[in-house]
């Protein structure tokens, strides 16, 4: 599908923004969520490289471009509404600004124990 196909086909938000779960295509873990806007996935789609819209600097990165943990994009999925986005990449790095491998590293139920 063309670039232009897609966004016409993307349902944003009244921001002009829509959710972009991420998840490494090695073993399916969900790396983060961020937004992104037009630009951000044409960006992506052009490039390779995972990019998405920063809501609180109010402007376009790509992922890994100052910290050097690049996300290269291996696929582009969309939901039945299409207003959720799916990037599957290749991970290099941590994901999470803390140093972790995904920013869903900490635990608020676990079935059977804490």
């Amino acid at each position: 599908m063309k670039a232009d196909e897609f966004l016409a086909l993307v349902k944003f938000d009244e921001r002009g923004l829509v959710p972009v779960v991420t998840q490494d295509v090695s073993d399916n873990a969900v790396l983060m969520v961020a937004w992104a806007n037009a630009e951000a996935l044409r960006s992506t789609l052009a490039s390779g490289r995972a990019s998405y819209w920063s809501r609180s600097r109010k402007t376009l990165w790509v992922k890994g471009e100052t910290s050097g943990n690049v996300q290269e994009v291996e696929e582009v999925l969309y939901d039945c509404d299409v207003d959720t986005v799916l990037y599957r990449v290749r991970q290099s790095g941590p994901a999470c600004h803390t140093g972790e491998r995904t920013c869903f590293y900490r635990s608020a139920y676990r079935r059977g124990g804490r």
